[in-house]
């Protein structure tokens, strides 16, 4: 509960807290991506979201790593950055 309170008055939360809060709503949405845009994924997801919003499982297939989002939003729009390599 105090890892919510946190969150909803936009404090920092610490590594230990942003993983407890993660595994509460992991897997959540996923989005495959090739795995040659790994960098350009990971850019968007620091830029758009929170650390404790998104999370990313790497070569979970040959060239291809699994993004996961909290919200469905966020994954329909980093889908929508890459629709020719996503979801393949």
């Amino acid at each position: 509960m105090e890892i919510i309170m946190k969150i909803q008055q936009s404090t920092s939360l610490t590594p230990q807290e942003i993983f407890e809060y993660k595994t509460k709503w992991k897997p959540g949405y996923t989005v495959r991506l090739h795995s040659d845009l790994r960098s350009q994924g990971k850019e968007f997801c620091k830029v758009q979201m929170f650390k404790h919003q998104w999370d990313i499982n790497e070569y979970t297939n040959v060239y291809e790593d699994t993004f996961m989002f909290e919200y469905k939003q966020d994954a329909n729009s980093f889908a929508a950055q890459w629709p020719e390599y996503t979801n393949l």
